[in-house]
């Protein structure tokens, strides 16, 4: 892990991913262990079920915020792979908490796998989110999946 600093969020693209000013640069950050669901990328494309409240979501938390980013490393898109946190909470863990993303399957959280776990069962139980969708939910990456070209 290394941390990247403090940067100010200048946008939000989705529910896991933003760019942020800082340090005389811009970064674009891909929220690290988590999966978001997907807004549709071309025109004519749906949309994933609760990917604008997704977006929206993370825009009240950090948008036009300071915020902290622990880097850890680069995705295959060159994008930081951060957990972002604002005023101590832990950014990546309150989009699992609202039901807005799933914990990515065999990859790194950066920190504490068995909260996000946690965080993730509370919020299906609670049918918070995407789990209120029941058996018509579909996790982010098959989405991706069905839905490219």
């Amino acid at each position: 892990m290394s941390s990247a600093g403090s940067f100010k969020v200048i946008r939000i693209y989705d529910g896991d991913t933003l760019t942020a000013y800082g340090h005389d640069m811009e970064i674009k950050v891909r929220l690290l262990g988590i999966d978001a669901p997907e807004l549709s990328v071309k025109f004519g494309q749906p949309e994933q079920p609760f990917s604008k409240e997704a977006k929206t979501f993370l825009e009240e938390l950090i948008l036009n915020k300071q915020v902290d980013i622990n880097g850890f490393g680069l995705d295959a898109s060159n994008r930081v792979l951060g957990v972002i946190t604002v005023d101590g909470i832990n950014v990546n863990l309150e989009m699992v908490k609202a039901g807005l993303a799933e914990v990515c399957r065999n990859r790194s959280t950066g920190n504490n796998i068995v909260l996000y776990r946690r965080a993730e069962a509370d919020a299906q139980n609670a049918k918070r989110g995407m789990w209120s969708l029941g058996k018509y939910y579909v996790s982010p990456k098959d989405w991706r999946k069905k839905h490219e070209p």
